[in-house]
């Protein structure tokens, strides 16, 4: 009877090497696979788990009842914490996965008709005349749609104000128009934006150009436009940019300038030779977006992120939060009520924060300040050790919360060098400055926009502060 129990020991123990084993392969292929953990950090990881490996398989195999248990209860604690790593390195792996760049931009487009119409679905619009703008690949996409529901006749618009205005007069049935531009009518006339109503809608997937331009960003200086988009949900879907913030990094130095742009800067939107409000270039996509603020600061810019109001306050409040200081207090629109000096903000709360400008004599000056404030404290807490507390919250929050043409090897290459040489960086920020004005854009042509015009003497500083920080060694 004893034989078998000890033959049954034996077996058990056996087998628990075994799986210790494989577990601890599987960890350490991982972490390699990961590849953010610098060569001598590695090295040290690799020995700490052959150590215990050949420990406790020892404990397992020598006789001895109490070295037996020590080795059963060592390798199961360790199995146990392994298996709680490899969920945390798969989870890497799929963050990892977001990095790279993303080849179609999303465009959503409505049919609108005369609340008083008879027109309830797309199929009353059957033998219609439907307006558009002159066509572009997504517009033509969405109108292959419809075609497949109706026939129609289509009519060339120039802009949203004559199809609102031929609409009113009966003059087509209907018109076709993409998300963004319909948001910027009903801002901008809203008296009979409330005599319209949608009927139908659907997206559209349109291929976009890599503008990256590459460097080795453990050893160059690199540019990072981040665009904060006004909507909530897809990341992937076109619309204006309300925030626009540059980083510069310089990975030598371990300096950061954030240089904010005003949302209704009035520039030139690149590629269309046309002045319009910043924040509009958002509807053409992100690479006219980039084209333009490198147009206006005369430097390049090397990488995009782009989130939405879902991906801040997932961020924020998976960080548990965030300090923030704020040079006034005030309430928000939303309700949310800042004191002077530090506030500490959920994400929602982070959110309201950022979009407000209202309560403020500088207007959009001081939301970009708020802005900068905002992104600071998220890189801070971000950067602090005690991060890998919230690490999983993190990663689920940041899952689908963001896009951007920064590839995964850089990403890692980014972490490695910070695990090797850590240090505080150091964040300063630069906002461009503007007089209030009023004057015709391309996005909305016959009625004059609140625009800011660019303070000459500001772009130039902040362009003379990028380019330096880009030649410090």
């Amino acid at each position: 009877m004893g034989r078998r129990k000890k033959k049954k020991t034996i077996k058990f123990n056996n087998y628990l090497a075994f799986v210790l084993v494989i577990i601890s392969l599987l960890t350490l292929g991982l972490v390699y696979l990961i590849d953010v953990l610098p060569l001598n950090y590695f090295s040290v990881f690799c020995l700490v788990v052959i150590f215990f490996n050949i420990m406790l398989i020892w404990l397992l195999k020598v006789n001895g009842k109490v070295r037996n248990v020590l080795g059963i209860l060592g390798s199961i604690v360790l199995i146990i914490i392994e298996t709680l790593g490899i969920s945390y390195e798969f989870k890497t792996l799929d963050f990892l996965k977001q990095f790279g760049f993303n080849n179609y931009k999303t465009e959503n487009y409505y049919v609108v008709v005369l609340k008083n119409s008879s027109y309830q679905n797309i199929k009353d619009l059957e033998k219609q005349k439907i307006g558009h703008l002159a066509n572009r690949d997504s517009i033509n996409k969405a109108l292959t749609k419809i075609k497949k529901e109706i026939n129609f006749t289509d009519q060339i618009f120039t802009s949203t104000e004559e199809e609102l205005a031929s609409l009113i007069n009966h003059d087509i049935a209907a018109f076709l128009i993409e998300e963004a531009e319909l948001n910027i009518l009903k801002e901008e006339n809203v008296e009979k934006a409330n005599l319209i109503t949608t009927i139908y809608s659907s997206s559209v997937e349109v291929a976009i150009q890599n503008v990256m331009k590459e460097v080795d960003v453990t050893k160059d200086a690199f540019n990072v436009y981040i665009s904060g988009i006004d909507t909530y949900g897809k990341i992937t879907q076109v619309s204006r940019s309300d925030v626009n913030i540059i980083a510069s990094v310089n990975p030598k130095t371990k300096q950061i300038i954030l240089t904010s742009i005003p949302r209704d800067y009035y520039v030139t939107l690149a590629n269309y030779n046309a002045k319009d409000k910043l924040t509009h270039a958002g509807i053409y996509g992100i690479e006219t977006s980039i084209a333009t603020l490198e147009q206006l600061l005369d430097i390049k810019i090397n990488y995009y992120i782009k989130v939405n109001f879902t991906s801040l306050i997932k961020i924020v409040d998976a960080l548990d939060g965030i300090t923030v200081n704020s040079k006034y207090s005030f309430t928000s629109k939303d309700g949310y009520t800042y004191t002077k000096g530090l506030n500490n903000l959920n994400g929602q709360e982070a959110l309201s924060f950022v979009r407000e400008r209202k309560a403020f004599k500088e207007g959009d000056r001081m939301r970009g300040v708020n802005q900068q404030a905002v992104l600071t404290a998220i890189i801070n807490k971000a950067l602090e050790p005690n991060i890998i507390i919230n690490y999983n919250d993190l990663l689920d929050a940041v899952s689908g919360a963001f896009i951007t043409n920064i590839n995964e090897e850089s990403i890692t290459k980014m972490i490695k060098k910070e695990l090797k040489e850590p240090s505080k960086w150091q964040i300063t920020s630069i906002n461009l400055n503007g007089t209030d004005s009023y004057d015709y854009t391309y996005s909305y042509q016959k009625t004059k926009l609140y625009v800011m015009e660019p303070d000459l003497e500001s772009v130039e500083n902040a362009s003379d502060q990028i380019k330096k920080l880009l030649k410090e060694n």
